[in-house]
């Protein structure tokens, strides 16, 4: 069984449905030709390299959040087409004009290891666009997009 999804990332329960249903299919599901069959949200932008859509499970306290998804299956940043960067940068910079998204971050987490990925529910290379809700924080708290595993990841995912 080939693995393509990271199921000690999943924070929600309808998040935790589909994912096992990916899971039992043993495919993709941010493959162009799986896609939706899982992704319900509508394809906001096609490029050659890119796919853009909103992210089906937002994280918390998120004004948006974008999700661009390679449209290659590649699981590392080392097997990214040169020419995809600008891409990605260019959706990224539309879309955060048409929304008038004021400030946030972008992120991508690639790779895997014998001790498991770096944090992605879907190994396939996809990427972030976040514009957090500051507003909704507690005054000491700070919004924040985790890499690396849970402590318990082998006994969840061998």
């Amino acid at each position: 069984m080939t693995r393509f999804i990271n199921t000690a990332t999943i924070r929600r329960e309808d998040q935790r449905k589909v994912m096992e249903e990916i899971e039992k299919n043993d495919h993709c599901p941010f493959c162009p030709e799986n896609l939706s069959k899982y992704h319900k949200k509508p394809i906001l932008k096609e490029g050659k390299f890119w796919l853009l859509t909103e992210n089906q499970w937002p994280y918390e306290n998120t004004k948006h959040q974008l999700l661009a998804i390679y449209k290659t299956h590649i699981e590392h940043i080392k097997d990214i087409d040169p020419q995809a960067a600008a891409e990605l940068f260019q959706m990224f910079k539309d879309e955060s004009i048409k929304r008038g998204v004021v400030g946030g971050g972008i992120a991508m987490r690639f790779g895997s290891s014998p001790d498991g990925n770096y944090g992605s529910s879907v190994l396939h290379l996809h990427a972030h666009l976040f514009e957090p809700d500051l507003k909704a924080l507690k005054s000491d708290e700070a919004w924040r997009f985790k890499f690396g595993q849970p402590k318990d990841y082998k006994k969840k995912n061998v």
